[in-house]
C-alpha cells in the first residue's frame, strides 16, 4: 500500500522542498548558489536532491539555471535576510509543509532529509548540533509558521531563532543526527573560500 503523502514514483507530495538561492555570500566573495565544489554547483546538487525526495521544489531567489527543475520564485521586498527566503517560500508552496534548504549545504545527504521528513511532525522540525541550531536545513508548517515569519519579517525583526521560539518547534538532536550522519559533516556550511576547500577535501576522500 502506498504511504500517506508519497507518490507512486516514491516522492512526498505533502511536503514541498525550497531551495534558499538568494543572499550576499560577502565572506566568499562571490555567489555561494553558483560556486562548484567537487564539479558540481551548488545549487545544481541541492535542486537535484530535493527534487528526488518532493514533488513540488521551489527556487527562491537568485539566479538559478534555466535547466533547473522547480518554480522560480522572487524574494519578497525586504532586507536580504534568510527570513524573507523563509517567507517567500511558505508563501509560494502548495503542500501544508515545506523543507527548507540553503544552498552552502554541499555536504548534505538525503539520508539526513528523509529522517527529518520521518520525525514527528511540528510547526517546525529542526536540526541541532554540537555547534547549535540549523534552521536553513528543516521542515515547515505553513499554516502556523507563514504569519508568524511574516510578522516579523515586516516588523524588522529578523532572527529566525525568534521565530523558532514562538511555534511549536521539534529539535533533531545530536544523538538522532548521529545515526544518519556519523561523520558528523552533512551539515557543514561553506562560507569562505577556506570552508570550500576544505570540503573539496572531503568530497576528493570520498
Amino acid at each position: 500500500m502506498q504511504h500517506q503523502g508519497i507518490e507512486a514514483r516514491g516522492r512526498f507530495a505533502n511536503v514541498a522542498a525550497a531551495v534558499l538561492l538568494g543572499g550576499r555570500s560577502m565572506r566568499m566573495g562571490c555567489d555561494k548558489a553558483s560556486l562548484s565544489i567537487g564539479g558540481v554547483r551548488n545549487d545544481v546538487r541541492m535542486t537535484r536532491m530535493v527534487s528526488g525526495l518532493c514533488h513540488e521544489v521551489l527556487l527562491i531567489g537568485g539566479d538559478p539555471p534555466d535547466e533547473l527543475p522547480g518554480l522560480r520564485v522572487p524574494d519578497p521586498d525586504g532586507p536580504v535576510c534568510s527570513l524573507r527566503g523563509l517567507v517567500a517560500g511558505l508563501a509560494a508552496a502548495q503542500a501544508p509543509r515545506l523543507l527548507v534548504v540553503a544552498t552552502d549545504l554541499p555536504l548534505l545527504t538525503p539520508d539526513v532529509l528523509l529522517a527529518l521528513l520521518a520525525w514527528p511532525e511540528a510547526d517546525a522540525v529542526v536540526p541541532e548540533t554540537a555547534d547549535g541550531i540549523h534552521p536553513l536545513c528543516a521542515i515547515y508548517r505553513k499554516e502556523t509558521v507563514l504569519p508568524v515569519a511574516l510578522g516579523r519579517l515586516e516588523r524588522g525583526a529578523l532572527k529566525l531563532r525568534d521565530v523558532l521560539d514562538a511555534v511549536d518547534c521539534s529539535y533533531f538532536g545530536p544523538s538522532e543526527l548521529g545515526i544518519v550522519d556519523p561523520s558528523g559533516t552533512a551539515l557543514t556550511n561553506v562560507n569562505t573560500p577556506e570552508e570550500a576547500e576544505r570540503v573539496e577535501t572531503i568530497l576528493s576522500g570520498s
